[in-house]
C-alpha cells in the first residue's frame, strides 16, 4: 500500500498544455456558447476541454485566472482524492469547479464547511462562476428556515456546515410523512477543511434531543463544591482528565449534606451529583473549555478555538457548569437519535475534498473513509523560513521571551501574528503586550463576528494581531492588508524587504497538524515569511502527556533551554498526544460500526414503512378484527395514515430507549471485564466483544417488540380522517426538539478512569 500523499498525478499535469491551448479560442466566444461548451465537455467527460472553460469562467467571473495547481486541485477532487494545497493556492475556487464539473455530470453536490461562515461566504463569492457554467448553487446554515433549505437542497450544489448537513438527515429521520422530507438521496460530497472535519469533528455526534420533564441545574452541588479546597479536599490527576475526593473532602461532603455516608449504597445518586459538580468546577475551565456569553454557556472547539454554537456537554455535566457560574439551566432532553461524522459522510457515494494539511491524517482518511490524498505542489515555492523551537524552563520566562520578540519584530515595522492556545492565554498575552505600551488586536471566541476584518489586515505594517486556532478561518493574510489600489503594492513590497508576514506560536498544540496550519498563514503563494513556536517545560501539553520527562535546566539568566532532550520531550509529548486521540478515534468507531449497523437496518425498515402500507397489512394480519372495525368507519387512506402512525412512533420511541440502553451497557462494559480473573486490573474479556454480545440480542429483539406494542396501541387507538389520535394513546410527540453535539465521553469511560488510576496513567 503506498504512502500516503504519493499518489501519482502526471496524468493531471500532461493535460495542462493541452488545457492551455485552447484558451485563446475560448476567449471571443458569448457566455451563452461558454455555458454550453460547459455542458457539452462534462457530457463527454472531456476534463482537457471542461478545465480550459472552467479557466475561462472563473476569469470572465472573477477576474481570477485559475494557476495550473489550481486546476491540478480541481481534477484531483474531480478523481474522488482529497487535495492538500497550501493556504493561499485557491483552494476554494478550485473546489467550486469541481463541483460545478461533478454537477455537470448529472451528480447532486452538497460542498460540507466547517461553519455557517464559510458556508454563506464561498457560496456567495462563487455564484457567479456556477452561474457562468450553468450551474445552479445555494447554502443553508444554522439559521435558515425551511423554505430556505428545500431552496437549498434543489440546487445542484448546495454549500452547508457538516453540522447543518447532519442535523436535517436527524431531523428526516423523525418525519411521519413522506411529503415532508427535507435532504434529498446523498451523491457527491466535497469537504473543505477535509481533515478538520473528518479527523477533528469526528469525537463528535451529532445529537437530535426531545424535551423531558425534569433535569436542570444542581445549584446545591454546585455550593458545595465551590466550598472544596484542591489539595486538601479533592486531587486531579496528572492528565487533568479525573478528580477525586480525599478522606478530608468526604468527610466536609458528608457533614454539609446532613451527616450522610456518601458511599452507602442508598446515596450513589447523591455521590454521582457532587463528582459531576467537581468535575464541572475543577476539569472545566472558563475561557479554556468555554466562554459565558448572553447568559448562557458557550463551549470552545478544541481544534478551532472558536464558539461551538450548537455544542454542549452530556446533560448532567452542562448542567453543573451552568450551576457552576449561577445561570439559569439550559433544555434537558433525552437523545431520540444521532449521527457521526464518518456515519454522515458514508451515506455519500462519492467523496472527496481539500485542506491544508491532509498527508499527515493520511493513515486516518484511509482507515476511516476510505480517502486518498493528492499533494498538489505550490503554484510558487515556499521561502518561509521555519525557525526551531524555542524552549524554556519555565511559562513565565517563555511569556517574557514571546513578549519581547513581539516587541523587537514590532519596531522595526514588521506584521506579528502570534496564535495562541486558548482565549485566557489570547487575553493574557495581550495584557502583558499592552503593559509594554503595545496595542494589539485579539481575535478569539469571543469576537469571531469580526474575525474576517481582523485577519484580512493582519499583514498590515506594523500590526500585532493575537488569535487562538487558526484552523478554519477561511480569509488570506495579505501582505500589506486588504486594501486595493492606493499604495497597497507599495506596502506589500516594504513589508517584504523586512521579511514578511511573522508568526509566533506561544506553544505546540496536541496536533502538529494544527501548528502547520498556523504556520502556513505566512509564506503565501511564494511570499516571504517567518514562523517560530515557543514552548516551555510547564506547558501543558509536556504535564499531561510527558509528564516523566527528565528535570531540564536552562543555560542563561532568560530561561532558554538549549538543551536537545527539551526539544525531544516537547516532540515525544505532542506524539503522545496524537497517537491517544487516534486511539479514541478508533475507539469511538469499533462501538458505533455496531450501532450504525442496526441504524441503518431500523432506517431501512422505517423507510418502507414510510413509504407504503406496511405497517396497515402488518397490522391488519395481527388484528384483523380491529381492522374490520376500523374499515366500516374510516376509509382506507385514514387507517394507511393512522397504522403507519402509531408504528413510526413506536419505531422511534424504541430506538431512543435502545440507544440509551446501548450507552449505559458501553459505559459500564469496561468495569465489568475488569477483575474477572486472578488480577482485578487486567481486562480478562474483550470489551467489544462484550458490548456486541449484550447489543446483538437487545436489537433482534427491538422490531418485533416494536410489533407488539404497535399492535396494543392499534386495538385501542381512535381514528379520524387525519389519521390516530396517539396523544391519547400515551404515545404523544417530544413538545420540543433540538439539535446539538456533545462531546462523548468527555473524560474518558469510568472504565478508562479506573485504568488510569490503576496504572498510574
Amino acid at each position: 500500500m503506498q504512502k500516503p500523499g504519493t499518489a501519482d498525478l502526471s496524468r493531471f499535469r500532461q493535460l495542462l498544455p493541452a488545457i492551455a491551448a485552447r484558451e485563446d479560442a475560448l476567449r471571443p466566444l458569448p457566455d451563452a456558447d461558454l455555458t454550453a461548451r460547459a455542458a457539452k465537455a462534462s457530457a463527454d467527460e472531456d476534463m482537457t476541454e471542461f478545465a480550459a472553460v472552467a479557466r475561462e469562467a472563473a476569469w470572465r467571473a472573477l477576474g481570477e485566472r485559475p494557476h495550473d495547481v489550481q486546476l491540478q486541485g480541481m481534477l484531483a477532487m474531480l478523481s474522488g482524492y482529497v487535495a492538500e494545497m497550501a493556504t493561499g493556492e485557491g483552494k476554494t475556487l478550485a473546489g467550486a469547479l469541481a463541483a460545478a464539473g461533478y454537477a455537470l455530470r448529472g451528480h447532486r453536490v452538497h460542498v460540507m464547511s466547517v461553519n455557517d461562515y464559510l458556508a454563506r461566504r464561498d457560496a456567495a463569492w462563487m455564484r457567479p462562476v456556477y452561474e457562468l457554467l450553468g450551474v445552479s448553487s445555494g447554502w443553508l446554515g444554522q439559521d435558515s428556515t425551511r423554505a430556505e433549505r428545500e431552496d437549498a437542497y434543489a440546487a445542484q450544489v448546495t454549500y452547508a456546515p457538516v453540522s447543518e448537513l447532519g442535523f436535517d438527515v436527524l431531523r428526516d429521520r423523525l418525519r411521519e410523512a413522506e411529503g415532508e422530507l427535507l435532504v434529498p438521496e446523498p451523491d457527491v460530497v466535497l469537504i473543505d477543511e477535509a481533515d478538520s472535519v473528518l479527523i477533528d469533528e469526528a469525537l463528535v455526534p451529532l445529537v437530535l434531543a426531545g424535551a423531558v420533564p425534569g433535569g436542570g441545574a444542581d445549584h446545591e452541588m454546585a455550593v458545595l463544591a465551590r466550598q472544596l479546597l484542591p489539595g486538601r479536599h479533592y486531587q486531579v490527576d496528572d492528565d487533568g482528565r479525573n478528580v477525586q475526593l480525599t478522606d478530608s473532602g468526604a468527610r466536609t461532603a458528608e457533614e454539609a449534606l446532613g451527616g450522610i455516608d456518601l458511599y452507602d449504597a442508598a446515596n450513589v445518586t447523591v455521590l454521582t451529583r457532587l463528582n459531576v459538580a467537581l468535575h464541572a468546577f475543577a476539569l472545566v475551565h472558563k475561557d479554556v473549555h468555554y466562554i459565558v456569553r448572553d447568559g448562557g454557556v458557550q463551549l470552545i472547539s478544541e481544534s478551532r478555538g472558536r464558539v461551538a454554537a450548537l455544542q454542549r456537554w452530556p446533560d448532567g455535566l452542562q448542567a453543573a457548569i451552568e450551576a457552576k457560574e449561577g445561570l439559569a439551566a439550559s433544555d434537558s432532553g433525552e437523545i431520540l437519535d444521532s449521527i457521526t461524522i464518518e456515519s454522515l459522510i458514508h451515506r455519500y457515494p462519492l467523496a472527496c475534498g481539500m485542506t491544508g494539511t491532509a498527508v499527515a491524517v493520511g493513515d486516518e482518511l484511509r482507515e476511516f473513509y476510505e480517502l486518498e490524498v493528492a499533494v498538489i505542489a505550490p503554484n510558487r515555492p515556499c521561502v518561509r523560513e521555519d525557525e526551531p523551537d524555542r524552549v524554556y524552563e519555565t511559562l513565565l520566562d517563555k511569556e517574557d521571551a514571546i513578549v519581547a520578540e513581539i516587541v523587537s519584530a514590532h519596531d522595526a515595522g514588521r506584521p506579528v501574528l502570534v496564535g495562541t492556545l486558548d482565549v485566557a492565554e489570547s487575553e493574557r498575552l495581550a495584557d502583558l503586550l499592552r503593559a509594554v505600551a503595545l496595542d494589539c488586536v485579539v481575535l478569539n471566541a469571543k469576537n469571531e463576528a469580526a474575525e474576517a476584518a481582523i485577519i484580512a489586515e493582519a499583514g498590515s505594517h506594523g500590526a500585532i494581531t493575537v488569535s487562538t486556532q487558526m484552523a478554519g478561518r477561511g480569509t488570506d493574510i495579505r501582505l500589506g492588508g486588504a486594501q486595493e489600489g492606493g499604495n497597497g503594492a507599495s506596502d506589500s513590497e516594504r513589508i517584504a524587504d523586512l521579511g514578511g508576514l511573522y508568526v509566533i506560536g506561544t506553544g505546540r498544540h496536541v496536533s502538529s497538524r494544527l501548528d502547520d496550519q498556523l504556520r502556513g498563514r505566512s509564506g503565501r503563494q511564494g511570499d516571504p515569511g517567518g514562523s517560530v513556536f515557543f514552548v516551555s517545560m510547564e506547558d501543558e501539553l509536556i504535564l499531561s502527556h510527558a509528564p516523566g520527562a527528565a528535570p531540564v535546566r536552562s543555560s542563561g539568566d532568560d530561561g532558554r533551554v538549549t538543551d536537545a532532550t527539551a526539544l525531544r520531550a516537547v516532540q515525544h509529548a505532542q506524539r503522545v498526544a496524537e497517537s491517544a486521540r487516534l486511539e479514541l478515534h478508533r475507539n469511538t468507531w469499533r462501538y458505533n460500526k455496531l450501532i450504525e449497523h442496526q441504524r441503518q437496518l431500523v432506517l431501512e425498515h422505517r423507510d418502507r414503512v414510510l413509504r407504503t402500507d406496511a405497517a396497515l397489512r402488518s397490522l391488519a394480519a395481527r388484528c384483523p378484527e380491529r381492522y374490520a372495525e376500523l374499515s366500516a368507519d374510516a376509509g382506507e387512506d385514514a387507517l394507511v395514515l393512522a397504522a403507519r402512525q402509531v408504528v413510526l412512533r413506536h419505531l422511534d420511541r424504541a430506538w431512543a430507549d435502545h440507544l440509551a440502553t446501548l450507552a449505559e451497557i458501553r459505559e459500564g462494559i469496561h468495569l465489568r471485564a475488569l477483575g474477572t480473573g486472578p488480577n482485578p486490573f487486567i481486562m480478562s474479556l474483550d470489551p467489544l466483544a462484550e458490548f456486541h454480545k449484550e447489543a446483538v440480542p437487545l436489537y433482534h429483539r427491538l422490531l418485533s417488540d416494536v410489533e407488539e406494542e404497535s399492535a396494543e396501541t392499534f386495538q385501542t387507538v381512535t381514528v379520524t380522517g387525519q389519521g390516530a389520535d396517539l396523544a391519547a394513546a400515551g404515545l404523544p410527540r417530544p413538545s420540543a426538539t433540538w439539535t446539538y453535539l456533545v462531546r462523548d465521553n468527555p473524560f474518558g469511560s469510568a472504565g478508562d478512569r479506573m485504568l488510569r488510576r490503576a496504572f498510574g496513567r
